[in-house]
């Protein structure tokens, strides 16, 4: 018997909240990677396929220095909050990405809450 590895069980863990949450037109998915270095967030449409918005700590206008620490993460939540308001969203549904709500990821959640996203 194999052992699973981390991202073995992230995997599993997000097909698993992707059965049940999906992006529409009206309410598009923000969903959040994270790596070791930086933090990466898009808004989807999952009918269509399309990213709607996207920001990353790996941008250079970004102003985060790093998206491995909170501080990063939280920069990178204001800036995919401010780029979907000026699209004309202000509701999404949030995919974890299979990560636990917790450090970076809940960092990112909390600022694009306080920027005006509505989830």
């Amino acid at each position: 018997m194999q052992k699973s590895s981390k991202n073995d069980v992230r995997i599993r863990i997000h097909s698993r909240i992707r059965r049940r949450v999906e992006g529409t037109q009206l309410r598009p998915r923000l969903a959040v990677f994270r790596s070791v270095k930086h933090i990466y967030a898009q808004v989807i449409d999952d009918r269509l396929g399309h990213t709607l918005v996207a920001a990353s700590s790996i941008e250079k206008g970004a102003g985060a220095g790093t998206g491995g620490n909170v501080g990063g993460a939280k920069e990178i939540g204001k800036l995919i909050a401010e780029r979907a308001k000026s699209k004309g969203i202000t509701k999404v549904v949030f995919d974890r990405g299979g990560y636990l709500y917790h450090g970076r990821v809940k960092a990112l959640a909390d600022a694009a809450r306080e920027a005006g996203l509505e989830f």
